[in-house]
């Protein structure tokens, strides 16, 4: 006899094989751990605990009468039909045993990081985000600095209920994913408290090139990148070499940082002699490119990385992945050869003399 899927589970027990189970992101999370990168710690929620949520509420037929007539260029109708549906999502209440799962979780999170309450970011892991054939990604909601098990039940609701904003329900449609097809797991995870943070791409994501490297940073969280609220810092590394061969230094206005009195993530103005400053040092780059490198070998296939750089912890190990995903451009397209394959040691570096390169 089978047993029964677990409503909740550490990111250790997942794997990329996990993705009916926990979703995408969490999916990516177990297997960053597998291949011995640095992940802050957490659980998921899992699908069945989401199915076993909608079911007691008796939530499917009806979201399922709301949403099958509509048409996805309707946007009024579209906006009209989530904010129902998640209304009556964020109104339903979790069974004993799925609050009682997250409760006891989220306190032997906070045990194993020593600090109880302590923060985490609660974020949704839906089956169709992240696939390499398609990106549901950024379409479900994101919840930062979270404190307390109260908080935490409330955020894992709300992130359930995001599987139903109008852009998601749409794009489904579009894609073709019938609206029950789809669902969805919620991560919770040991919040970095960053000084820096942003995003990276084990190629170069405006021509494809595989021996590029391209991270962009600004200061405090990873949101206002994500997001594309700020023009980031932008840096090019060789990923042969393992230099820095371009640099682009913005101004940067605002960050995410988080509110001490309130214990809650806020948007903060930058200090305008910090404004247009490197946001991350170079030898924090390298570290950066040599993870994203290990990842890209892992998986085998150009990825799209989010990660931050955590002030409270030592220099040295406090570079942290937070998610991994398929980068899904150009990463299904065939490679092509980084050298043309018919010159020797002695031409390459010549060529790279005569270019101004170092080599190394």
């Amino acid at each position: 006899m089978n047993a029964k899927p677990p409503l909740v589970c550490w990111f250790e027990d997942c794997a990329s094989d996990s993705l009916p189970l926990v979703g995408g992101k969490n999916a990516s999370l177990g297997e960053l751990l597998k291949a011995g990168a640095r992940v802050p710690p957490g659980f998921a929620v899992t699908t069945a605990g989401f199915r076993q949520f909608m079911e007691q509420n008796h939530l499917p037929e009806c979201i399922r009468q709301v949403l099958e007539p509509l048409d996805p260029d309707d946007t009024a109708a579209l906006e009209r039909a989530s904010a129902a549906v998640r209304r009556e999502i964020e109104q339903a209440p979790f069974s004993i045993a799925l609050e009682d799962a997250i409760g006891e979780f989220y306190r032997r999170l906070s045990l194993h990081c020593c600090m109880p309450a302590t923060p985490v970011a609660v974020r949704s892991s839906a089956t169709a985000e992240d696939l390499p054939d398609a990106s549901f990604a950024g379409q479900q909601d994101t919840y930062l600095w979270i404190r307390g098990v109260d908080d935490v039940l409330e955020h894992v609701r709300r992130c359930i209920a995001s599987l139903y904003t109008s852009r998601a329900i749409a794009y489904r449609k579009r894609m073709g994913f019938a609206q029950d097809e789809v669902a969805i797991s919620v991560g919770v995870q040991k919040m970095v408290d960053a000084y820096t943070a942003g995003v990276m791409f084990t190629l170069n994501p405006v021509t494809g090139d595989r021996s590029a490297i391209v991270i962009d940073a600004n200061f405090g969280f990873g949101e206002s990148v994500v997001s594309g609220e700020v023009t980031p810092d932008q840096f090019h590394l060789n990923k042969i070499t393992m230099e820095v061969v371009k640099r682009t230094i913005c101004r940067k206005e605002f960050c995410y940082t988080v509110d001490l009195e309130r214990q809650c993530s806020r948007r903060a103005e930058v200090p305008a002699e910090r404004q247009s400053i490197q946001s991350v040092v170079d030898e924090e780059l390298l570290e950066l490119a040599r993870m994203g490198t290990r990842v890209e070998r892992h998986y085998g296939r150009p990825m799209d990385i989010e990660w931050a750089i955590d002030k409270e912890v030592p220099e040295g190990s406090n570079i942290f992945l937070l998610q991994a995903r398929p980068e899904t451009v150009w990463g299904s397209k065939p490679a092509s050869a980084v050298s043309s394959g018919s010159g020797t040691s002695l031409d390459y570096i010549v060529a790279s003399m005569i270019a101004g390169r170092k080599v190394s």
